[in-house]
């Protein structure tokens, strides 16, 4: 703890200190709780879309042996646009996916093999998916970065400046109380004298 002058001045400094931190303290809680809220719908919707991930490989496992087959799967869907907004929670803007617009290469029906099709649709979702995972990714990284420094405030608030300066406030008060009690002895001596 910082060396402390034993003034009344300092007093009201330091219970003015103690007010604010007061003041702070629920706010950064609400805060902090609202983080955990967010992050632990962005967990289940995360838990969602790599479910349905694996369950659309699992679909296509039985006929993934297809695939030796030369049809340029990698040149038929690539992704065209995608529209990107943004979103304010607790103080943190994070990216929102707004619309995703994939485009499917033109091939010849008649000439490229029966499951293209269906390979194309599976790419599709599967490249949907993934955009969807990566930015659902970057919204929990953000804020958990945000949770973090919210959790730090709220440890320094409660662990460190508002015990200090309570500490600081008795301190004080114990000097100044010692004070009076000495000027009240020599204001007795004092007139005992006179």
């Amino acid at each position: 703890m910082p060396d402390i002058r034993l003034t009344k001045i300092e007093l009201k400094r330091q219970k003015d200190n103690l007010k604010r931190f007061r003041r702070y303290l629920p706010t950064l809680y609400i805060k902090q709780q609202l983080l955990q809220t967010e992050l632990g719908r962005i967990n289940e919707a995360l838990d969602i879309l790599k479910n349905s991930e694996k369950k659309l490989i699992g679909n296509v496992i039985p006929w993934q042996a297809l695939f030796c087959e030369n049809a340029n799967l990698e040149r038929k869907v690539r992704v065209e646009e995608i529209l990107i907004g943004s979103d304010h929670i607790a103080g943190v803007d994070i990216p929102v996916l707004k619309s995703i617009t994939l485009k499917t290469a033109f091939y010849d029906v008649l000439t490229t093999p029966l499951w293209v099709d269906t390979a194309v649709s599976v790419l599709q979702a599967l490249v949907e998916l993934r955009i969807k995972v990566s930015f659902l990714a970057e919204q929990k990284r953000l804020l958990f970065e945000e949770l973090t420094i919210t959790s730090q405030r709220v440890n320094l608030f409660e662990k460190i400046k508002i015990p200090e300066a309570r500490n600081a406030i008795h301190r004080i008060n114990v000097y100044l109380g010692d004070l009076e009690t000495v000027a009240a002895g020599w204001a007795r001596m004092a007139k005992k004298r006179i």
